[in-house]
């Protein structure tokens, strides 16, 4: 069903998008729906209908304040859909291309030209703080400013406005609603071992944490040939899930006196990768403590800004590295294609983490995120 309208305005060619809303006015408080209207489109902007949104961890420690930001608010930064109005100056975009919709980037930093947009120089004020460059809002309810923008999106709702660069488009004989996950879980999890880790054929790789993020790791292991892959988590029926999906050995850590001692029971001299999608000290001094010497392992867990962990120099000095990353230092314009093309070989199975609600249930995708029911909820708008 679709879910907005356009009203006539004063002027002949100006326009007045309506969209309805998932709304946070209120740390810790449900997500109110509203009627919001959608500011016109800067020069290099496009209007996005929205098909599909998936609920991310960053949404909901958004929604309870641990990631600072201006409300009223509209979060959502997993959307897809189809283009239905472009700026001036777009060109790569037109009207009923199908997108997905990922983190923004100012395209012309050091870090975006020379290395990757996921670290790109403006990556707060473009994502974060809820406003354009500028100053000025996407979205408004009356005479009040809604604060949207958020990762280039704000897609729970069902229009959003993006930028050129951060629109992606996809191929339309696939299932749009349940594309928008890999903009940015997906993304971050496949991308921390394809593009950060990059085992060899055979390498071992051990994935803490079976979420969306940690499962996509399983999968993209599995994808490029890891020998060993060690799933851990507490939760029975996500560890089965992973071996589904290409997990070779599953362990739950509630269930062991010494899990780094087990792991080096299956693999003697230590894995070769390891990742942490949980951000707790332990998990990632364990994910630490089993990696072989050289080893690497890739955290991407969020606690909360400031978060302090400890580790063994003495250990990390023989060769072994820990490195934070976000979106899995994937440019989404190249590497989004890539998990496409996995997904249609069989090799990234995503749908299989996907439950769909719709936007009047919003609330209870969060907390079926937030309990553990559900991996990745999917707000569907048709």
């Amino acid at each position: 069903m679709d879910t907005t309208s356009a009203v006539a305005a004063a002027g002949p060619a100006a326009v007045v998008h309506t969209a309805h809303a998932a709304v946070l006015r209120e740390e810790g408080r449900p997500l109110s729906l509203e009627e919001v209207e959608l500011a016109e489109l800067a020069d290099d902007e496009v209007l996005v209908q929205i098909a599909g949104v998936g609920v991310c961890h960053t949404d909901i420690s958004a929604a309870e304040g641990v990631v600072p930001l201006p409300l009223p608010a509209v979060l959502g930064h997993e959307g897809a859909g189809v283009v239905i109005a472009v700026g001036p100056r777009v060109r790569s975009l037109g009207v009923g291309d199908h997108v997905v919709l990922s983190y923004d980037f100012c395209g012309e930093c050091r870090n975006c030209t020379t290395k990757t947009p996921a670290y790109c120089e403006l990556f707060a004020p473009l994502n974060y703080f809820g406003e354009r460059l500028d100053g000025t809002v996407t979205l408004r309810a009356g005479e009040e400013d809604i604060h949207g923008n958020w990762f280039g999106q704000s897609s729970f709702a069902s229009l959003a406005i993006a930028d050129e660069r951060n629109a992606v488009r996809v191929p339309k004989d696939l299932p749009l609603h349940l594309l928008g996950p890999l903009g940015c879980g997906l993304q971050t999890g496949a991308g921390s071992v394809m593009n950060v880790l990059r085992p060899d054929e055979g390498d071992s790789l051990a994935v803490f944490g079976l979420g969306a993020v940690g499962l996509a790791a399983v999968m993209a292991g599995r994808a490029v040939n890891c020998g060993e892959i060690i799933a851990v988590d507490i939760n029975p029926a996500r560890l089965e899930l992973a071996r589904e999906l290409g997990a070779t050995h599953c362990i739950d850590p509630t269930q062991t006196s010494d899990l780094v001692w087990d792991v080096m029971n299956l693999v003697p001299n230590g894995v070769d990768c390891s990742f942490d999608a949980v951000g707790s000290n332990q998990v990632i001094r364990q994910a630490l403590e089993i990696l072989r010497s050289p080893g690497h392992c890739v955290t991407v867990g969020f606690r909360g800004l400031e978060h302090d962990i400890t580790i063994d120099q003495g250990h990390l000095l023989l060769g072994r590295r820990l490195t934070g990353v976000i979106e899995g230092d994937a440019d989404p314009r190249a590497f989004l294609p890539v998990l496409i093309e996995l997904y249609r070989a069989g090799k990234f199975p995503f749908d299989r983490l996907i439950e769909t609600f719709s936007l009047a249930q919003i609330n209870d995708a969060i907390a079926a995120s937030t309990s553990g029911a559900v991996i990745k909820p999917v707000i569907a708008f048709r």
